[in-house]
């Protein structure tokens, strides 16, 4: 039987060898042109959505996003459908995150927002570039639908795993397309280790800048 360090290396391998099969594809361009259009040149925002573990990780997308310049919000899809849908405004742009593409209550959604404004964009992060969510997306950026190392093969893992680097990717592509600095990191980080790390790293940009 191997031994716990044994075990941890083979799961640190599976996650990174998932991270490294991420499909790269042109819907990536498609998903960042769209989020560059809807939030920087129209002054909407971006809105990130999903059920269970898939919806913690729009979670952190969002609040990424609006953390390096990019205007987010997430939406619970039950909430949606008591009200919430009225957080969606005509310029914005959606991110629906679904492992099978099939999660009821996003495909309701998708419907929803349609009623609501017909033809807004859809961003998907999926593991199945097939599923009906995928057909209704403008760009669908899959996971590689890599297989969970959850001991049972069930629980959200290997996948949540590659739903966040593709929100990272997303994050990060758009920061260096809005050439988003240290000075307007600091502008929205007051407080904390990061705020105090990124004011210096401005005000050495400011003077380089000056110099």
């Amino acid at each position: 039987m191997k031994n716990i360090a044994e075990q941890i290396n083979e799961l640190k391998e599976a996650e990174a060898l998932a991270i490294s099969n991420i499909p790269v594809s042109k819907d990536f361009e498609k998903a960042l042109d769209l989020i560059h259009h809807h939030v920087h040149e129209r002054s909407g925002k971006l809105i990130a959505s999903g059920m269970g573990k898939a919806g913690q990780i729009a979670i952190n997308i969002a609040t990424t996003f609006s953390s390096t310049g990019t205007p987010a919000v997430f939406l619970h899809p039950a909430d949606a459908q008591h009200g919430d849908l009225g957080v969606i405004q005509p310029d914005d742009v959606m991110l629906f995150i679904s492992n099978s593409g099939k999660t009821r209550e996003i495909i309701e959604l998708v419907d929803l927002t349609g009623n609501l404004y017909p033809g807004l964009p859809l961003i998907v992060i999926t593991g199945n570039v097939k599923s009906p969510l995928a057909k209704l997306s403008d760009a669908s950026l899959s996971t590689g639908a890599p297989p969970e190392v959850c001991a049972l093969g069930l629980t959200p893992t290997t996948s949540t795993t590659t739903m966040t680097v593709i929100g990272d990717i997303l994050v990060v592509m758009m920061m260096k397309r809005i050439k988003f600095s240290n000075q307007d990191y600091a502008r929205r980080h007051h407080g904390g280790y990061l705020g105090k790390k990124s004011r210096l790293a401005g005000k050495t940009e400011l003077k380089n800048a000056n110099s």
